[in-house]
């Protein structure tokens, strides 16, 4: 059986708060699981202003959409540079896409 990958797509405060809570759910029950939560839009403000130890890991914040709103990614969080393409080529690669 291959590896579950999944992506949980978080564009806003609400979605992140799901997401996070989906991915803990996710990785308790497959802990193989590769799992990204792609941030944009007004989630990426959510995603500056709110740490969670237990999925930050997992998180990936839009660039464009941190630059839109005049904000920085806080230390450890990692970027994308534009949410869409990112989404798009995971599923073109085969990943299953939930938003959140």
């Amino acid at each position: 059986m291959s590896r579950l990958q999944v992506l949980l797509h978080a564009p806003t405060p609400q979605a992140l708060e799901r997401a996070r809570s989906n991915a803990k759910n996710l990785a308790a029950a497959d802990p193989d699981a590769a799992i990204e939560i792609v941030v944009n839009a007004a989630g990426a403000r959510a995603a500056t202003e709110s740490a969670d130890d237990a999925t930050d890991a997992h998180l990936l914040v839009c660039e464009n959409s941190l630059r839109k709103q005049g904000l920085t990614a806080r230390a450890g969080l990692k970027t994308v540079g534009a949410a869409v393409l990112h989404l798009a080529q995971r599923q073109a690669e085969g990943w299953a896409y939930i938003r959140c």
